[in-house]
C-alpha cells in the first residue's frame, strides 16, 4: 500500500501539482523580477486595458503584475475561497485563470481538499478536487465566491477549467481526471449567465486516447497516453475553432492542438498528428498584448537532480490562417 501511495504522489509531482503550498505562508512581494526568474506552473496572462497592466496567475493561487511583460512584481495572494465550503480551510489551488466578463473579473481554478477522499481506483486514493469560479471587481482581486455551488459532481475529480462563449452562452471547459477512468477527458458544461453555477450536465468533447501524438509504454507496448491537461479554446482569423491541450510523449511534457470540424464546441474534434511546441513545454494559453500582438504563455518542464523546475515562457503565434502556428520564443 505504501508503494502505491508513493506512486500516486510521484504521479502528482509529474503533473506539476505539488508546486502548491500553504495558503497561510507569509509572502514577500518583490519588484522588477524577470519572467524567466519566476517559478510558476500553468501560467495564465491577462492584458487588462482598463489598468494598462498585465496580470499573471497559475498554480499556487498567487498573482504577478507587469507593465511590459518583462519585469514583474509579486507574488500577491488573491484567492479568498470560503473555508466553510467543500474546499476546506486550506485548499490546494492549481491552474488558475483570469477572465474579464461583463464588467467583472472571474477566477477559474482547480481546488483540492486533501482531507476529503472520494474514491479509490486501482489502488490510488482520489481526493476531493474540482473546478470552481471566484469573482472580483478588479483584475488583481481579491477573488471571492459568488455563492457556494458545486459546479461539477462531487464524486468526479476535475481540473484545469477554462472559459468560452458560444452563441452568447458561457461555458466552462475542463478536464476529467485520468486517475478516475484511466482515459482523461476534455469536457464542457454550460454556465449560468452570471457564472455563479452550472446548467445541466457535462459533455465529453474528446478523450486522451484519441490523440495520435501522445504516447506511453504499458506492459511493454506503446499505447496512447491517458492524461488530458490544460485545455484552452481559440479561433483563428478565418473563424476556425481550435483547442490547445497538453499530455505526454513518454516522459516528455508536450502540447498539441485539435480543431472542431463543425466550428462548435460539440465538435467532432480532430486531433492534429504532431505536437505544436518544443519538447518539455506545455499547459499553454493565448493572449493579445496591449499593443495587439498574439502570444502564447506556457511553462517549461525540466527535471534537475530529481526536482521538477517549471518556468513561464512566451512564444510568438500566428493565427492569420486556418491553423495556429507557434513561432519563436518572445523576449519582451
Amino acid at each position: 500500500m505504501m508503494a502505491k501511495k508513493l506512486l500516486y504522489l510521484l504521479t502528482l509531482i509529474t503533473l506539476g501539482v505539488t508546486t502548491v503550498f500553504s495558503q497561510n505562508r507569509e509572502l514577500v512581494v518583490k519588484e522588477n523580477i524577470p519572467l524567466d526568474s519566476i517559478r510558476l506552473s500553468d501560467p495564465f496572462i491577462i492584458a487588462d486595458k482598463a489598468t494598462n497592466m498585465y496580470y499573471m496567475t497559475g498554480t499556487g493561487g498567487l498573482l504577478w503584475k507587469s507593465k511590459d511583460l518583462k519585469l514583474w512584481t509579486g507574488p500577491y495572494r488573491v484567492a479568498k475561497p470560503d473555508p466553510n465550503s467543500w474546499m476546506g480551510k486550506n485548499p490546494m489551488i492549481w491552474a488558475a485563470e483570469l477572465h474579464e466578463y461583463q464588467g467583472k473579473y472571474y477566477y477559474f481554478a482547480t481546488f483540492t481538499n486533501r482531507d476529503v477522499k472520494i474514491d479509490t481506483v486501482r489502488g490510488n486514493v482520489l481526493e476531493r478536487r474540482a473546478c470552481h469560479i471566484l469573482v472580483s471587481d478588479k483584475p488583481d482581486g481579491p477573488f471571492v465566491p459568488m455563492a457556494d455551488p458545486i459546479y461539477l459532481p462531487a464524486n468526479k475529480p476535475t481540473l484545469d477549467a477554462t472559459f468560452w462563449i458560444e452563441d452568447k452562452k458561457p461555458y466552462m471547459i475542463y478536464c476529467g481526471e485520468w486517475l478516475l477512468n484511466w482515459n482523461g477527458t476534455v469536457e464542457k458544461i454550460q454556465l449560468k449567465p452570471d457564472l455563479s453555477g452550472t446548467i445541466g450536465e457535462g459533455k465529453v468533447l474528446f478523450r486522451a486516447s484519441e490523440s495520435p501524438w501522445s504516447k506511453e509504454k504499458q506492459d511493454g507496448k506503446i499505447v496512447p497516453n491517458k492524461v488530458t491537461d490544460g485545455p484552452y479554446v481559440f479561433r483563428t482569423k478565418t473563424g476556425r475553432l481550435g483547442m490547445i491541450w497538453t499530455s505526454w510523449v513518454y516522459s516528455v511534457y508536450t502540447q498539441g492542438v485539435a480543431y472542431s470540424k463543425s466550428g462548435k464546441l460539440d465538435g467532432p474534434w480532430m486531433q492534429e498528428s504532431n505536437p505544436i511546441t518544443p519538447p518539455d513545454y506545455g499547459h499553454g494559453m493565448l493572449f493579445q498584448t496591449l499593443q495587439g500582438k498574439w502570444l502564447m504563455a506556457v511553462h517549461s518542464h525540466k527535471s534537475i537532480n530529481g526536482h521538477y523546475l517549471r518556468v513561464p515562457h512566451l512564444f510568438e503565434v500566428d493565427l492569420s490562417g486556418d491553423k495556429l502556428i507557434v513561432g519563436q520564443p518572445y523576449m519582451p
